[in-house]
């Protein structure tokens, strides 16, 4: 397929993280604001491996 972009440009990685993806009034924000999910750990602990 022919393309304007060289190749170079369509190599090139973009790191990009989740703070970037999620806008700042986002309920998703404002939920991880208000409820401490830190007891999630204790309820799947045994679904997951040692390792």
């Amino acid at each position: 397929m022919l393309s304007k972009h060289h190749s170079i440009q369509r190599e090139q990685l973009e790191m990009i993280t989740f703070d970037q993806l999620v806008p700042p009034n986002h309920l998703v924000r404002k939920m991880e604001a208000s409820i401490d999910f830190i007891f999630i750990y204790d309820l799947v602990k045994d679904m997951y491996s040692e390792v």
